[in-house]
């Protein structure tokens, strides 16, 4: 199996990586391989490759930059994965395409399902979107997995800034009504990865069976303040040297960011029980091996 896993150098693609089959040929595709800026000549990098599956989690995810740069995060989250699908429509090669809880308004107090109408309140949103319709309207075999809160140890996330503010200051003052399932890569890879254990075509009768869309999160809920105060007392707990003394929180209106983050970022994950067999663990559970990671570098 010749399996294409694109943005290797990020988060979710380097879990997916690390955790495929080591039968397989895996197709690991920086932007030096597969220039998403450039969906116009995808295809004929595809018929290069010739993958028998493709994992797409690259995307643009600056998403206060993405307001000022709206057109690359279109060629990147929208028509980059477009050209994907139906390069893979045409060969009937499934397309896992990874995407966001900020295709929604964040309005409410309930998780949202998969069939909840979208609303995105930002470019970054909207271009996820766009890429979802884009793959949906090529057809074929498909799956999109939408997240949220996404982690690792490494990386560019809320987890290793909150470790570096940490240890430089003795305040921190975070964001305490916004809510979600804080979600790791390692999480992400492992679900994501066990769909492939039963064989290409097992896989195209569950991407049916899902609709074409799933929600993956970890199980459980709670705020970037509650996410920051479980981060600095599990470093704590790990015998990492911080600096900071309070942890102080606020409103989302304390804190303006050019793009607007929804309120509701929690996301339901009965599809993902039902037709995938997959409860996700509380969120606390998955962020403790990062935690143990993270904390083994801090203190090297």
């Amino acid at each position: 199996m010749r399996i294409l896993v694109t943005g290797v150098t990020g988060q979710v693609g380097g879990a997916l990586v690390a955790r495929l089959p080591p039968s397989a040929t895996v197709l690991a595709a920086d932007r030096g391989v597969l220039d998403l800026a450039r969906p116009q000549a995808i295809g004929q990098t595809l018929d290069r490759l010739m993958p028998d599956i493709i994992f797409n989690p690259a995307a643009y995810t600056a998403v206060d930059k993405a307001e000022d740069e709206p057109e690359l995060a279109r060629r990147i989250n929208a028509e980059a994965p477009g050209a994907m699908a139906h390069w893979a429509q045409a060969r009937d090669v499934p397309l896992i395409h990874f995407s966001t809880d900020y295709v929604f308004d964040g309005s409410g107090e309930r998780a949202w399902r998969e069939d909840d109408a979208p609303g995105p309140l930002s470019v970054y949103g909207a271009t996820k979107l766009a890429g979802e319709t884009a793959i949906r309207d090529a057809g074929g075999a498909y799956l999109i997995v939408r997240t949220s809160w996404v982690h690792a140890a490494e990386g560019k996330n809320f987890l290793r800034t909150i470790a570096r503010l940490a240890r430089e200051r003795a305040e921190l003052r975070i964001v305490a009504d916004q809510t979600g399932a804080p979600t790791s890569a390692a999480l992400i890879g492992d679900v994501v990865a066990g769909m492939l254990s039963e064989g290409l075509e097992t896989l195209r009768e569950l991407c049916a069976g899902a609709g074409g869309l799933v929600h993956l999160a970890a199980s459980g809920e709670t705020s970037w303040f509650g996410f920051a105060e479980a981060i600095v007392d599990g470093l704590k707990a790990r015998d990492v040297a911080l600096s900071v003394e309070r942890i102080v929180p606020i409103a989302t209106d304390d804190y303006p960011t050019k793009a607007q983050r929804p309120q509701n970022s929690r996301l339901d994950c009965g599809r993902l029980q039902q037709v995938f067999g997959v409860t996700p663990p509380a969120w606390q559970i998955a962020l403790a091996p990062e935690l143990d990671r993270l904390a083994r570098e801090l203190k090297a």
